[in-house]
């Protein structure tokens, strides 16, 4: 057999789904598959206005914080510690160990560490580029092995 590498231009969609199938078929093969759940959170003034928001999915039992954004004129309001203090409210309510996220070291890491977030990994600082790093909240095991 040969095998051909090159790269996936235009519309990546159907190519992803092929890989993830491909991973989750691994991954049920071993009892352990991928069931995404998202959790979208958006904060808005009275207005309607946005003013935040967090996407996460949950995996493997953990929720990953995907994305959480505030807008520049709702920092310093408590917007951020709201919607990560709800994403906690979810998966604690759907029974899963904790919560982990990335950030990078220009963003928010001091946010997350506020929040009782332990950092848990980094990748180094290479060429002047960023430094991304980990964070996660475990539950307490009497909640989530209920």
């Amino acid at each position: 057999m040969s095998v051909m590498i090159e790269p996936v231009t235009g519309d990546t969609g159907a190519f992803v789904s092929e890989v993830l199938e491909t991973l989750d078929e691994a991954a049920r093969a071993l009892g352990k598959p991928f069931e995404e759940d998202g959790v979208n959170l958006r904060a808005s003034d009275g207005d309607g206005g946005f003013l935040g928001g967090l996407n996460a999915e949950t995996l493997q039992g953990w929720l990953y914080v995907k994305f959480l954004a505030v807008s520049q004129q709702a920092r310093s309001l408590g917007v951020g510690r709201k919607l990560i203090e709800e994403a906690e409210a979810e998966a604690r309510r759907r029974g899963l160990a904790g919560v982990y996220v990335d950030t990078f070291d220009f963003q928010a890491p001091g946010f997350y560490v506020k929040c009782g977030y332990a950092e848990i990994g980094r990748l180094p600082t290479v060429g002047g580029r960023p430094q991304r790093i980990w964070f996660s909240k475990n539950f307490d095991a009497t909640e989530t092995d209920q």
